[in-house]
């Protein structure tokens, strides 16, 4: 059986990189792995650790160079060269952009011309504003079409409640019910 060709897009929640590597690694084995880095993730040193370290890791696992620009990202619709798209972590950021159909960074233009051919994209929330100024984005996102969610919950409900993460372990089982058109249940842990 011939592997399905997932993109796996990272945007800037930093502080998540070190489990969206091994999220990668994980994902390696089933599926062939398209690497996408927003502009920003992709050059972006943080304490977190160093943009040029996260890119190699990232291109070592997916043996294939990371799509970071605009131009790259564009032919991912015309040329139909992904089966599914996985953003994670997916920004609040992000995802205010995904709802109001902006497309200035290579990931979201990655989604844009992703969607276009009516196939499924799977976002994984990492985000402090999720149940604040983020929590209108979510909902306009889970009512479209295409648009899948990893499973999330507040990461830390009395330090910073308005804060939402995906389960990152749940995003090769979410991009496999996506693929069959299914919304992974429950969307809330």
């Amino acid at each position: 059986m011939e592997k399905k060709t997932l993109g796996f897009a990272m945007c800037g929640s930093f502080c998540t990189f070190k489990k969206a590597i091994e999220t990668a690694r994980s994902l390696a084995g089933e599926f062939e792995l398209v690497p996408i880095m927003s502009e920003i993730s992709a050059g972006t040193d943080t304490r977190f650790g160093r943009a040029a370290d996260f890119r190699a890791q990232l291109e070592e696992i997916c043996s294939r160079e990371v799509i970071s620009t605009i131009a790259q990202a564009e032919p991912i619709g015309p040329k139909k060269l992904l089966d599914a798209l996985l953003i994670l972590p997916c920004t609040g950021n992000t995802l205010a952009k995904l709802a109001n159909g902006v497309a200035d960074s290579s990931v979201t233009l990655a989604a844009k011309a992703h969607l276009r051919n009516e196939r499924p994209v799977v976002l994984a929330v990492s985000t402090n504003d999720g149940l604040g100024a983020n929590a209108a984005s979510i909902g306009k996102l889970l009512a479209r079409k295409h648009v899948f969610f990893v499973p999330f919950r507040q990461d830390d409900a009395c330090g910073k409640p308005c804060s939402l993460v995906a389960d990152f372990s749940l995003a090769g089982e979410a991009v496999r019910s996506a693929l069959g058109g299914v919304q992974l249940q429950p969307v809330l842990a």
